[in-house]
């Protein structure tokens, strides 16, 4: 069933995304009459896996600097989206690191980034009462790739890390081009990856993302993987603190950290991985 998208919202990632490709502003009318219009568009869809318990991501999975400023800057959120702007400077003079690591597939091209791994880090399958609940709504449903992980040729990094970001689309937001090679149905998911920096790079690194030419800075790593398992640890200036996953602009898992929420997340904060579907769901598209 194709989906309608109208940008209503903070962010507007995946209309931006659209409407960009077709060289039209993103706008209400616009998106409405690319509905209107009926041409169709695949999407991949990203499974994310944590034991049993399933999140399906069609825009973009965060954790470090990226998760932290879209979530924590929520407090803001009268500024409209200027409160992202506003919170990522206050993010960047007081710097967090993540200690972790990062299993992937690279697509071909890619084979040269990190260590060659076996294929090891399965997901935790320990589950919240939360989890045991939304497992209820999804034992019926799409239950995700069946791809043999095994079977793949796996690299890893290990941290420090100051951010971590898988990309579906090119627009993370209308004015924030994420990921600039990132393709709607090419199955694979766009990583930027962004380990020790001085704070005056990455504010230079920052302030060009709308244009997508921060990915050409020598302190980010950009690659395209097939699959994707991240394993989280505490910050490394505060053990005792921990971090957030963020997709699709949604907690689905938080550690031991400063921003609390109103609602439980879905996953621990452990191992999660991320598998890709290619074309699974279809937009309607401006042409």
């Amino acid at each position: 069933m194709p989906i309608g998208m109208v940008p209503a919202g903070t962010g507007n990632g995946m209309v931006k995304s659209l409407l960009h490709a077709a060289g039209e502003p993103c706008c209400v009318s616009n998106a409405i009459l690319a509905v209107i219009r009926g041409y169709k568009h695949s999407l991949d869809v990203a499974t994310i896996l944590q034991g049993k318990t399933r999140f399906f991501s069609v825009l973009m999975l965060a954790w470090g600097l990226i998760a932290d400023i879209d979530i924590e800057s929520e407090k803001y959120r009268w500024m409209g989206s200027a409160r992202l702007d506003f919170y990522a400077i206050q993010r960047i003079f007081h710097l967090r690191h993540y200690n972790g690591r990062i299993c992937f597939v690279p697509a071909p091209g890619f084979e040269d980034y990190g260590e060659p791994v076996s294929y090891h880090c399965k997901p935790t399958d320990e589950e919240s009462p939360k989890q045991e609940e939304s497992l209820k709504t999804q034992q019926h449903g799409y239950l995700g790739s069946d791809v043999k992980l095994e079977d793949m040729h796996w690299r890893t990094i290990s941290g420090p890390f100051v951010s971590v970001w898988l990309h579906n689309v090119p627009w993370g937001s209308e004015d924030v081009m994420a990921a600039p090679n990132a393709k709607f149905s090419d199955g694979y998911l766009d990583l930027i990856m962004v380990k020790g920096l001085p704070k005056l790079a990455l504010l230079s690194m920052m302030s060009n993302m709308n244009d997508g030419s921060h990915v050409e800075s020598p302190y980010v790593t950009y690659i395209k993987v097939k699959a994707f398992i991240l394993e989280p640890g505490t910050r490394v200036e505060d053990a005792t603190k921990e971090g957030i996953i963020d997709s699709d602009g949604e907690v689905i898992a938080r550690g031991n950290v400063t921003y609390k929420g109103n609602q439980k997340p879905l996953m621990a904060y452990d191992k999660v991985q991320i598998t890709v579907d290619q074309g699974l769901a279809t937009l309607f598209a401006p042409k």
